[in-house]
């Protein structure tokens, strides 16, 4: 390695005695890759084991090959409709533990036949869902689930080439489930939500959807967070021509599309998912307890097998070329990084980056799995859902980091439920919050988000909720005037504004809190008489004018298109112009754009004076107290605001300040 500083440690002075730990993880990685690239030709080469293993198609010899890697099985057997379940194609075994069978077109195997693959080992049998299927459906009669041929004899058309990720810039994610994005009693679908919810959300100015819940899982309830197959689009939303059509609608309207990924964990079932696949108990997975999440629930992938490796790349690779994806949330990173999986541990020194517990072969998949999302699409977006802020994550791998390109700002939606939870207002520390906001490490990018999923489960409450509650239910008309109302729906947007402006270089909402969605998500499930009514979004009320969520809704919708228009997000970090304790104002600047939150709650301040960076003119942009976003009036918006030089030299701007009140302003030539 060269005597040159790490551009990980060049920025950071505290890293100076883990310098040769960041070395040792750069050349691990290279040595690793180097050795793929040798073996392989090339990292996208090594991540096209799907065009290897599973089902496909041989034109010259008219007829499929099925390969399966199962090492510690005594027998594999083909068995489905194509001869109605009966004796099935045996498999046979080559030295590295790959099963396979080539099956002639007169065993009649064809686009959506249903099949499984019959396991011997130890004695046990069992019938299995093959590792590479790309369909899976569930019989609704019995519950289970089957792998299905999927090989329609046309290909879906694409019509998305004139769409470029690169085109979108900072990334303003609308994170949603296609499940529950309907207001039906029910599962939602693919195309559903591509006729109905696309245009809602481009018409909210979000060019970027973050959707949950697309890979196999055999429990609704889990959020999709506990994965059984990784090539199959879960079946219970559509098909996969009619996910395709889902992605491409949105590329023709400009909006790009990222997958909540879960590559930390997969279910623990044996009938739909990898748990012991082969028999041996340990195939996919760590064996015994390591190989185990108490938390979750769920097994742990053992990332330094070789084939594992290649089984995830694989996938990563799958949903970026077949169905166009334009990168991905990778879920748990947390639990990827570390052996220990962050479960209660204070990440209070640096040693615990880089010397406890670190699972190294995790770091070179996460490693890998960036540089392939890159390589296979310039300008893909891979974002670190990671509680434990490892230097790096969001670094490229040659200055020695991880390779995302943004990190989720974790802290800050807890932060604001803290607040709202245990804090009164007249006590909120502005500089406690400036600080919340600005937490993010030198060169690695953030996406900030007031809320997301989490915080509009079942066991916790949206911001909405926390301010609001059960008022909600009685006093959301638009001629109702009720105070619970009133500071909710004023808080609520200083709090998305202020983070969306100020948290970081991205940012995300979660589907209906733009409006501000009553209750919580709860999926259908024995202790709700397996009730969808939870499980939806109630587009409804956004779309009744004579309520009130339709306030909230258009100051999103102002919100997201000023954070376009302006380039926020790609600036440089707000910097501070005022920060008043005694009257809850916070002042900054942010790509010569001003931004005034007034937390007060009660004090209005006529002619509020502050300094400025820049002389000359300037206009309100966007005013939370607009009656339009349900607000009072108190602001004139059409006013021009000029400058004035104090004797000192400095540019002051004075303008009326009221109270839970938000206003942004920029220059103006008027």
């Amino acid at each position: 390695m060269s005597l040159q500083k790490i551009g990980l440690v060049k920025d950071d002075p505290w890293l100076e005695p883990y310098e040769q730990d960041i070395k040792h993880r750069l050349s691990t990685y290279k040595n690793r890759r180097e050795s793929i690239e040798k073996t392989y030709g090339s990292l996208e080469q090594y991540a096209s084991a799907y065009t290897y293993y599973g089902f496909n198609y041989d034109d010259t010899k008219r007829g499929w090959w099925y390969r399966e890697w199962a090492p510690n099985a005594d027998s594999l057997t083909l068995i489905g409709d194509f001869d109605e379940w009966q004796d099935g194609l045996p498999l046979t075994k080559d030295k590295d533990g790959v099963w396979q069978v080539f099956i002639g077109d007169q065993h009649k195997i064809k686009h959506q036949s249903l099949v499984k693959v019959r396991i011997g080992s130890n004695g046990i049998i069992r019938d299995r869902l093959p590792a590479y299927i790309q369909q899976a459906i569930q019989d609704p009669q019995s519950a289970d689930f089957c792998g299905q041929i999927w090989h329609p004899v046309k290909d879906f058309k694409w019509t998305d080439k004139k769409f470029d990720i690169n085109s979108i810039g900072q990334p303003i994610i609308y994170e949603a489930h296609v499940g529950m994005a309907q207001e039906k009693e029910g599962v939602g679908n693919y195309r559903e939500f591509a006729d109905e919810v696309l245009p809602r959300i481009k018409s909210l100015g979000y060019n970027c959807i973050q959707l949950m819940a697309i890979k196999e899982h055999p429990y609704y309830g889990s959020f999709g967070y506990h994965v059984a197959n990784y090539f199959a689009p879960s079946s219970r939303f559509g098909s996969p021509e009619e996910l395709k059509y889902l992605v491409n609608s949105a590329h023709k309207l400009g909006i790009a599309v990222i997958m909540d990924a879960v590559y930390s964990h997969a279910v623990k079932n044996i009938a739909e998912g990898l748990n012991d696949f082969d028999g041996s108990g340990h195939q996919y997975f760590h064996e015994g307890g390591k190989g185990y999440h108490t938390g979750w629930d769920s097994k742990l992938f053992n990332y330094g097998k070789p084939e594992v490796l290649q089984f995830l790349l694989s996938s990563v690779k799958y949903w970026l070329e077949e169905f166009h994806f334009d990168g991905f949330r990778f879920d748990g990173v947390t639990s990827i990084l570390y052996e220990h999986h962050g479960d209660h541990v204070e990440f209070d020194h640096y040693d615990k980056y880089f010397k406890h517990q670190i699972d190294k072969d995790a770091i070179i998949f996460l490693q890998l799995a960036n540089d392939l999302t890159h390589e296979i699409k310039p300008g893909a977006i891979t974002i670190a859902e990671d509680m434990s802020g490892m230097p790096g994550i969001s670094r490229t791998i040659e200055d020695g980091g991880i390779g995302f390109d943004y990190r989720l700002g974790m802290g800050i939606p807890d932060y604001w439920i803290k607040l709202l939870k245990h804090t009164p207002d007249e006590n909120w520390d502005i500089y406690q919050i400036w600080e919340v906001l600005n937490n993010r490490r030198y060169k690695e990018k953030t996406i900030a988000y007031a809320e997301s999923h989490d915080q509009a489960l079942v066991g916790d409450k949206t911001l909405a909720f926390w301010l609001m509650d059960k008022e909600m239910y009685w006093h959301m008309s638009a001629n109702d005037d009720n105070v619970v109302i009133d500071r909710g729906i004023s808080l609520l947007k200083l709090i998305r504004l202020l983070t969306a402006s100020l948290g970081g270089e991205g940012y995300l909402n979660f589907i209906g809190n733009e409006f501000g969605h009553p209750e919580w998500i709860d999926f259908p499930r024995e202790g709700n008489d397996w009730s969808y009514k939870y499980a939806r979004r109630q587009w409804s009320l956004v779309d009744n004018e004579e309520l009130k969520y339709k306030y909230l809704n258009d100051f999103d919708t102002a919100m997201v298109h000023l954070l376009s228009e302006t380039n926020i997000l790609s600036a440089r970090p707000g910097q501070q112009l005022n920060m008043d304790t005694e009257n809850k104002i916070i002042i900054f600047e942010r790509n010569n754009i001003l931004f005034l939150f007034n937390f007060n709650v009660s004090k209005s301040i006529a002619d509020y004076s502050f300094n400025v960076p820049l002389p000359g003119k300037y206009k309100i942009v966007l005013n939370s107290d607009d009656p339009s976003f349900g607000g009072h009036g108190r602001v004139d918006d059409k006013a021009i605001y000029p400058t004035k030089e104090t004797i000192n030299g400095k540019h002051q701007l004075q303008i009326y300040l009221t109270n839970r009140t938000a206003l942004v302003l920029k220059k103006t030539t008027a």
